[in-house]
């Protein structure tokens, strides 16, 4: 399904969704709170039918305040794929968990939680999963400081 067919349909599901056009290919932005919603009918439409969560990330946008979560998808079924992007305050960093939607989830948003600090709500087994548990801070953000870290050359 081109983006032509594929952008019309997910807005239909989400009205609330904005077309993003710099992601290099069919992206749609929406707020935390429609997410999983969002989410939940991307993979249960039979025309849409995105079964597989390719990836989940974030970046982190220090200067607006905010992290954007990014969410890649592919449909097995239909050959297409979309992007999801949703962005969270980075003063109180919260979403929904996808872990219910796709078991690959759990993994991914523990990452980006060990690296950034997002919280994913309602997601099962929320801890580290490459630092110890005592580790201060998230290594990932551009505001991270560690007295180990070595400086770049002037």
């Amino acid at each position: 399904m081109g983006e032509e067919t594929l952008i019309p349909r997910v807005l239909a599901a989400e009205p609330s969704a904005k077309v993003r056009d710099d992601a290099g290919g069919p992206s749609v932005e929406v707020a935390p709170d429609r997410l999983f919603g969002l989410m939940q009918c991307l993979r249960d439409r039979p025309d849409l039918a995105f079964d597989m969560l390719m990836a989940h990330t974030a970046v982190d946008w220090l200067e607006q305040g905010r992290f954007e979560l990014v969410y890649i998808l592919y449909s097995t079924v239909h050959g297409h794929g979309l992007t999801v992007c949703a962005s969270v305050p980075r003063d109180k960093p919260v979403a929904p968990t996808l872990s219910g939607l796709w078991p690959i989830a759990h993994w991914q948003e523990r990452e980006v939680f060990d690296l950034m600090g997002v919280l994913y709500d309602g997601h099962p087994d929320l801890r580290r999963v490459f630092l110890e548990d005592d580790w201060q801070g998230y290594p990932l953000r551009k505001d991270y400081q560690d007295s180990d870290m070595l400086e770049l050359p002037q």
